[in-house]
């Protein structure tokens, strides 16, 4: 799309076209129902023709999403920066980490003051727990707050923790907190309960050891173990660019006794609809998983834990249940507890989709708070 006279352009700036694909394609639909132009500057893959079908315009960007090389970074901002001058863009909307580190950089450098610094989760940085990881958190804080902030910088969170952690108050008037990327209630419907025993589990999500599937594995086995009938299915492929990845043997020697990696799925309501459980162990560094999203949209109880993200959606006892991270013993145990229960086992899937649908976190309600925030910025 190109801009017309008078019309205002928003340049997001996001590092892989799928990640735009697969969640924000209602923000770029609302904006362009709001009378903007909009283009994805993006490294382009596999999804730009699903892009340009919003009507956004793609604008190609070779960045490394794994490296936060300064070098590397710095390279990929001077190139952004030329083609967000080129663009002529009067609001430049950054996701994730490395998404704001650069699209921020880049902004500063063609003179953009109006930014939004949607922030996904902090990964690898949201996991660590040691010095480096606190150092690293106080470094990124410090500069996305400081050299990267202008007077018309605003934030957009999918929880009220990495407000916090970058020094903003969640309810103040410079943050946007929305329920993770929203999901399409209609296209996530509930289908009915198998019948139980067994509980069947289901973990969809990147196999990376920071998503706790080692936990899931663990308590599946300890619980088979005792004799309690429970199944495990992890549906998701090794990301071969995320240093956390799982290696492919490591899966495929999961693979038994109940446990079963299948690869990614292009059909993952049926895999909830086979499902009474969907598991997701995370130890941090989440915005808001989408995986939790789905599986609450198709009225499935959820068992995940106490990290950010995670427990902004899921109240312990009510949708599901939430334990520690990185706690084998604990997620078996409350396992255990929903695969005596079935009746409770409905009652929190059918809690879970009345979350979704009153609790902000559908695509309609996400979209339509990144466009009021978008109008009062160019306002």
């Amino acid at each position: 799309m190109t801009a017309q006279h008078g019309q205002t352009t928003i340049a997001f700036v996001v590092t892989e076209d799928w990640f735009f694909a697969s969640h924000f394609l209602p923000m770029a639909r609302a904006a362009i129902a709001a009378g903007h132009a909009v283009a994805v500057v993006t490294r382009v893959r596999d999804h730009r023709a699903v892009i340009e079908a919003t009507g956004a315009r793609v604008v190609a960007l070779d960045a490394e999403r794994s490296s936060l090389n300064p070098m590397t970074a710095g390279y990929a901002a001077g190139q952004l920066a030329a083609i967000l001058k080129a663009l002529r863009a009067d609001l430049v909307h950054c996701i994730a980490l490395r998404g704001i580190l650069v699209g921020g950089a880049a902004a500063a450098l063609a003179g953009i003051p109006r930014r939004v610094y949607a922030l996904t989760g902090l990964g690898l940085f949201g996991v660590r727990t040691d010095r480096t990881g606190r150092l690293a958190r106080g470094a990124l804080r410090r500069l996305i707050r400081g050299p990267l902030e202008t007077a018309r910088t605003r934030y957009l969170f999918e929880n009220p923790d990495d407000a916090a952690l970058l020094g903003l108050d969640p309810a103040g008037p410079r943050v946007t907190i929305v329920g993770g990327a929203g999901v399409d209630p209609a296209a996530w419907t509930p289908a009915p309960l198998p019948p139980l025993p067994p509980l069947r589990v289901a973990l969809v999500a990147r196999m990376l050891w920071s998503k706790g599937v080692d936990t899931a594995v663990e308590a599946v086995q300890r619980l088979r173990a005792a004799g309690i009938a429970v199944e495990l299915e992890l549906h998701g492929a090794p990301d071969p660019s995320n240093r956390r990845a799982i290696p492919e043997a490591t899966l495929r020697g999961w693979s038994r006794d109940g446990i079963a990696w299948h690869g990614p799925s292009a059909a993952v309501a049926a895999v909830h609809a086979g499902a009474h459980v969907v598991c997701l162990p995370s130890r941090g560094g989440e915005g808001l998983p989408r995986s939790l999203l789905e599986g609450a949209a198709s009225g499935r109880a959820l068992v995940t834990t106490d990290v950010p993200g995670c427990r902004t959606l899921v109240r312990d006892g009510i949708e599901g249940l939430v334990v520690p991270p990185d706690d084998p013993g604990a997620l078996a145990a409350a396992l255990a507890r929903l695969a005596a229960d079935p009746d409770r086992v409905a009652a929190m899937g059918a809690a879970a989709r009345r979350r979704i649908l009153e609790g902000g976190f559908t695509e309609a309600a996400v979209a339509g708070a990144v466009a009021r925030l978008h109008a009062e910025m160019l306002a």
